[in-house]
C-alpha cells in the first residue's frame, strides 16, 4: 500500500508544497495526497501536514498553526527534521536543505522574514501557481504543478551535493598526483565541479596553473586556474598567442593538429581530444611552472593516446 498523506484544501504556501515535495523525494515516490478539510480522512491519512492542529512526528502529524506549538519550523521544517531523524535524509543533505531552502520557507511562513518583491524567491515562486484558481479542483491542479517544481529544486540541491562528494575524492587525488610529477598541470578523467574542491584544500597555493578534463561534448579542455575561487583572473593565462583563435588559427599558431577554440581573456582553451590537449600543453611549455624547457612526454609520464 502506498503511503498516505492528506493536507489542506485551497490555497497553498510554499511550506505546505516544500514539505510534500520532501515527502516524495526522500520517503515515498509513490505516495498519495489528499487535500482535503474533513477531519475523518486527516485521522485515516499516514501523514498529515499543515492542517491537523497537532504537531506529534511519531504519529505523522505535522501542523504548525495551534497554540501549542511556539517553535519556528512550519510543516516543511517540521517533516524534514522527522525525516532526518528518521534516517531518511543524512545530516549533510538535511543541512544542505535547511540552509538553500527549508528554513527560510519556515521564516516567510511564520512572518519572521518578508520576502523582497523585487528578487524572485521560493515562496514568490509557489506563490505565483496560486494565482488564478476559482475552484478547489484548480487549486488542486495548481498545488500539484507547484509540488513538481519543488521536487526538481530538492532534487537538483541533492544532485549538487552527490556531484561534490563524488568530485572530492577524485580532485585531492589529482591535486597530490600533479605534485608527485612536478606538473604544473592537474588531469581530470571525468567533467567535475572541482573548484569547490581544489579551493577548500590549499588551491590557491597549490602549484598547478592548469587543469585538463574532458568537456560534456566530446572535446578536452585547458582552463587556467584562478588565483582564488571569485576571481576572473588567473595564476597563468594561457600563452597570448593563442587569444581569440579558433580553427585553422588556432591550429597554426600552437602547432598542434585538432585546436579548437581559444577564449579572447586566455582563461580556456578547447581541443578535439586529450592527444591534442596534451601536445599543445607540451610544445608551449605549459606543463611545468619554472617555463623551463618541457620534458619528453616519457618522462613525464604523460600518455599522448587520446
Amino acid at each position: 500500500m502506498p503511503l498516505s498523506c492528506a493536507t489542506h484544501s485551497g490555497p497553498f504556501h510554499a511550506d505546505d508544497v516544500l514539505a510534500w515535495a520532501l515527502l516524495k523525494v526522500f520517503h515515498c515516490p509513490d505516495a498519495v495526497l489528499v487535500r482535503t478539510r474533513d477531519a475523518a480522512i486527516h485521522r485515516a491519512s499516514d501523514i498529515v501536514f499543515d492542517v491537523g492542529g497537532s504537531y506529534d512526528p511519531a504519529q505523522g502529524r505535522f501542523d504548525h498553526h495551534q497554540s501549542s506549538y511556539q517553535g519556528p519550523m512550519s510543516s516543511a521544517g517540521m517533516v524534514l527534521t522527522w525525516l532526518e531523524g528518521e534516517g531518511r535524509i543524512d545530516a549533510e543533505v538535511a543541512a544542505h536543505l535547511r540552509r538553500e531552502v527549508v528554513d527560510y520557507v519556515d521564516a516567510v511562513d511564520n512572518g519572521r522574514v518578508v520576502p523582497d518583491p523585487t528578487v524572485p524567491c521560493f515562496p514568490q515562486i509557489v506563490e505565483a501557481y496560486t494565482q488564478g484558481n476559482d475552484s478547489l479542483e484548480a487549486f488542486d491542479a495548481a498545488f500539484h504543478r507547484a509540488a513538481e517544481f519543488a521536487k526538481g529544486f530538492v532534487e537538483g540541491i541533492v544532485a549538487g551535493i552527490e556531484q561534490v562528494r563524488a568530485a572530492t575524492s577524485a580532485v585531492l587525488a589529482a591535486m597530490d598526483e600533479a605534485v608527485a610529477a612536478r606538473r604544473a598541470v592537474m588531469f581530470m578523467d571525468a567533467h567535475y565541479t572541482w573548484k569547490p574542491v581544489y579551493y577548500a584544500n590549499g588551491g590557491a597555493d597549490h602549484p598547478t596553473d592548469y587543469v585538463l578534463f574532458p568537456g560534456m561534448e566530446g572535446t578536452w579542455r585547458v582552463v587556467a586556474i584562478a588565483p582564488c575561487q571569485d576571481s576572473f583572473d588567473q595564476k597563468r593565462p594561457l600563452p597570448e598567442a593563442w587569444a581569440g583563435l579558433t580553427g585553422s588559427s588556432l591550429e597554426a599558431v600552437t602547432g598542434v593538429e585538432g585546436a579548437i577554440f581559444c577564449h579572447k581573456n586566455r582563461f580556456i582553451a578547447v581541443f578535439r581530444d586529450r592527444k591534442a590537449a596534451l601536445e599543445a600543453l607540451n610544445r608551449h611549455g605549459l606543463m611545468h611552472r619554472d617555463g623551463a624547457d618541457p620534458l619528453s612526454a616519457a618522462s613525464e609520464g604523460v600518455s599522448f593516446s587520446a
